[in-house]
């Protein structure tokens, strides 16, 4: 988009603020003094302050008086509406705002600490939010209209945006972007109270022990931090290959591969899908495969590599609790093209995954693990689960928090041999059932 389309949008409407108007007005006047072919040569931080000093000084030859306050509120909107993405820019800039969630031009919601909040804010009319809808999905070679009225694209510095438009909603524009997720460790979890030591301690056993890893959850539940964090626990040295639609994790190794699907362009053409991502890292001698989400028919693929050599592997899925998610993989894995029945797909899913870890966001905003569970069962046998730690909630306390604590289960012995031969020790929390065969076991608990 040029720089004076950027500039350049309607005048204000009938029941927009005075701050509305005065945007409007010196937004021409900017457009006025201002050399476009100078400005696009400059770089955008340059062009920015540029801008600022251009208005800066319009502002004191004819504009009205304002206070200081003022003055640095009406420069940053006009030029955040000339190059940024107007008054959602400082909501992108405040690291405490998760999810910024647009309802139409005088609807602003956003997502602190798990909470929703509406802002007092809005877009000066629908053509405003309309034009920072395209520069948005424009810098992705995308574009939304009647014929493409809902869009997914990323922002360049890694939010994910997403788009509906009037027919499909009759709110007129919605606009949701959800802010790249900070990576956090598994130590600094435990501060949020998402897990506690002894699930960490289980947890890190696991990944360096190369058990497949289902993180699971419903949106917005953290999955994709806690999956960064999993990966954290990988030792450094493997060939590690990440898989998304959007590159959010931030592995720390020093041998990793980032591969980032791809929507098709406007002409319809150059889509390439998770599944071909997943296919094309089997060719590529991984040690660990890390699928951000399985919502697909990669399932079966997925599936197929952690049964076939890549143990360690990592994936999430959409499921509201253990057995949810292996539902929900079997009923992915039917969506392959390849004609394979539902009993077959039951035998894969007992091969390949180990570990449920299912994620909840509580009613005060708070997400935590609320369930570590072992797949125990084999081949075509029912799906048997064996829950090795669970939360337990208390009633909501009248400032509006939940507390509760965690409980601890024994491994399942499948589960303690795999560790033990690993080398890993068996957390006390999860000492084994009492038996003659598990005596040496025992020996191996912290």
């Amino acid at each position: 988009m040029s720089l004076r389309a950027r500039i350049n949008s309607p005048e204000p409407t009938k029941g927009h603020t005075e701050g509305d108007h005065l945007v409007g007005v010196y937004r021409a006047k900017l457009l006025e003094e201002i050399d476009l072919a100078e400005m696009s040569a400059l770089a955008a931080a340059e062009r920015r302050a540029r801008l600022e000093r251009v208005l800066g000084h319009i502002i004191s030859r004819e504009g009205p008086v304002l206070s200081t306050v003022e003055r640095s509120q009406l420069i940053r909107r006009v030029v955040d509406e000339a190059l940024g993405l107007g008054i959602l820019e400082p909501l992108l800039e405040d690291a405490s705002i998760s999810e910024i969630m647009v309802n139409g031009p005088d609807q602003v919601f956003v997502e602190r600490g798990g909470r929703l909040e509406q802002l007092p804010l809005r877009f000066s009319s629908t053509d405003q939010l309309m034009q920072t809808i395209e520069r948005i999905v424009s810098t992705v070679n995308r574009r939304v209209d009647e014929a493409n009225p809902m869009v997914d694209a990323r922002l360049p510095s890694g939010e994910r945006v997403n788009v509906i438009i009037p027919p499909l909603s009759l709110s007129g524009p919605i606009l949701t972007i959800r802010r790249f997720p900070r990576a956090f460790t598994l130590q600094e979890m435990i501060g949020l109270g998402s897990l506690d030591e002894h699930m960490m301690m289980l947890l890190a056993g696991l990944v360096r022990a190369r058990f497949n890893l289902i993180v699971s959850g419903a949106t917005g539940t953290g999955k994709t931090t806690l999956l960064n964090a999993l990966s954290g626990l990988i030792p450094d040295g493997e060939r590690i290959v990440t898989i998304e639609d959007s590159a959010e994790l931030q592995l720390q190794q020093s041998h990793v591969i980032t591969l980032e699907s791809r929507p098709a362009n406007v002409e319809g053409k150059g889509h390439v899908s998770i599944r071909d991502l997943v296919r094309n890292s089997l060719r590529m001698r991984p040690d660990r495969i890390i699928v951000g989400e399985v919502r697909g028919g990669e399932t079966l693929d997925m599936l197929q590599a952690m049964s076939t050599g890549h143990d360690g592997s990592l994936a999430t899925v959409h499921a509201n609790s253990a057995e949810d998610a292996l539902m929900r993989l079997q009923t992915l894995g039917s969506m392959s093209e390849v004609e394979i029945p539902f009993v077959a797909i039951k035998d894969q899913i007992n091969s390949a995954v180990d570990v449920i870890v299912q994620l909840t966001r509580s009613a005060d905003g708070a997400r935590r693990i609320t369930e570590i569970a072992v797949v125990d069962s084999h081949g075509r046998e029912e799906y048997r689960i064996v829950t090795v730690c669970r939360f337990h909630a208390q009633p909501m306390t009248a400032d509006g928090r939940i507390h509760g604590h965690f409980e601890y289960f024994p491994l399942p012995r499948r589960t303690a041999e795999r560790l033990y031969m690993k080398g890993e020790a068996i957390p006390a929390a999860y000492g084994v059932a009492q038996s003659e065969e598990q005596l040496a076991l025992r020996r191996a608990v912290a």
